[in-house]
């Protein structure tokens, strides 16, 4: 069974990975190859989320998304 949430969260912290990585290829005056494949696998990642989920995400419900996800994870 795919697990939406897991992949919601997944592509948010891969993006979000990615804007350092495009700020300092930027900085250093080279093209961000490796930051752009990680902003589309991120963006890839979230899109797939919120296709598998039916009535998608709305803002409000990603925190408690990453809670759920992070708490899953903690009582292993």
């Amino acid at each position: 069974m795919l697990d939406s949430d897991l992949f919601l969260v997944l592509g948010i912290l891969v993006s979000a990975f990615a804007v350092p990585a495009v700020i300092s290829a930027f900085a250093d005056s080279r093209p961000p190859r490796a930051a752009a494949l990680a902003v589309m696998i991120g963006g890839g990642l979230i899109l797939f989320a919120m296709a598998t989920k039916p009535g998608g995400y709305t803002p409000g419900q990603i925190p408690e998304t990453f809670a759920r996800i992070i708490a899953r994870f903690l009582a292993r």
